[in-house]
């Protein structure tokens, strides 16, 4: 497991990271989020050792990164926003250039390259110029190198920018499966691709902690979450009053609607059980439903309100 600890970053009389607390769980994917300048780039490279910290702990699977920096960087694959390739190197030669600089033994360095080609598809592209590869391939060769040695913690910042569709369904596939073996942090702006693949997020803004919990969670407790979307066989003023008797719907909204006699409405609840109030109040007043369906919020509503609070006046915008 990972323990991220009171974490804080200040450049001079700058805080770009402000007393962070989270942890990773054991082949756990956990989604990092927050707007441009949150600081997501400054933690994930404290995580990996390449920034010192200012102040608190990390703790990368019992070692402390500024302690004992050896050891915690060899449970560490790094793939950062802009993958660390060289243009000029063939990608088995780079593969096995990362090996060695991994401290893998020579022995054992040619299988493990061939290990990590085929799991990323990269055997056809094993001779060609990294500066000749397709942007998806040039991805796939920097989460190569950061899976080279089979290490515990995978970062991957921003893992799919700049690819099309096909290549971020296969990356997402490839991540999920990742997720089996390794615990995995992943940073995105694409919230679509976090709900799908992580279980639980870490949402941060200017630097300071937001919410860390389950997707589920976090959109059950979004406000104005549960909204009803209702269309009823009756004149308006008819449904209108029946409504207006349940205690628990907070708000609603009368919907103009083209058919004569057919009443459509947006209501906000305040939990789930009003639903089964608002049908049997409905039947008991002899008005049919035509459609029902419940709004739910999705990871996108939860981010922007989340997000959107205002943060300390003396914290930076830094990425």
């Amino acid at each position: 497991m990972v323990e991220v600890k009171n974490l804080t970053k200040h450049y001079g009389r700058v805080t770009a990271v402000r007393d962070l607390s989270f942890e990773i769980r054991d082949n756990e994917i956990l989604g990092f989020l927050g707007p441009n300048g949150a600081g997501k780039s400054t933690t994930m490279n404290i995580i990996a050792g390449f920034l010192p910290l200012s102040e608190g702990t990390v703790t990368v699977y019992g070692h402390d990164i500024k302690e004992d920096a050896r050891a915690a960087k060899r449970c560490i694959g790094y793939l950062p926003e802009i993958p660390p390739l060289y243009p000029d190197m063939r990608v088995e030669e780079y593969l096995r250039y990362c090996a060695g600089i991994k401290g893998m033994r020579h022995g054992e360095i040619k299988a493990e390259v061939e290990k990590v080609m085929r799991r990323l598809s990269l055997i056809d592209m094993r001779r060609r110029l990294i500066g000749n590869l397709s942007k998806g391939y040039k991805q796939r060769t920097g989460l190569a190198q950061a899976i080279i040695g089979d290490p515990k913690l995978l970062i991957l910042d921003e893992p799919t920018v700049g690819l099309d569709p096909s290549q971020v369904s296969e990356l997402r596939k490839l991540i999920l499966d990742l997720g089996r073996d390794h615990s995995v942090i992943l940073s995105s702006h694409i919230l679509g691709e976090i709900s799908a693949v992580c279980s639980r997020v870490v949402i941060i803004n200017k630097g300071e902690l937001c919410a860390v919990d389950t997707i589920e969670n976090l959109e059950r407790k979004a406000s104005g979450s549960l909204t009803l979307n209702l269309t009823v066989e009756g004149a308006q003023a008819d449904v209108s009053r029946v409504l207006s008797e349940i205690s628990g719907i907070k708000e609603t909204d009368e919907i103009a609607d083209s058919e004569e006699n057919v009443s459509s409405f947006k209501l906000k609840l305040e939990d789930e059980k009003v639903r089964q109030e608002i049908t049997s109040a409905l039947v008991k007043n002899g008005l049919n439903i035509v459609e029902m369906s419940m709004e739910r919020p999705d990871l996108e509503k939860v981010f922007l309100e989340l997000t959107s609070k205002k943060a300390p006046k003396d914290n930076a915008d830094n990425k």
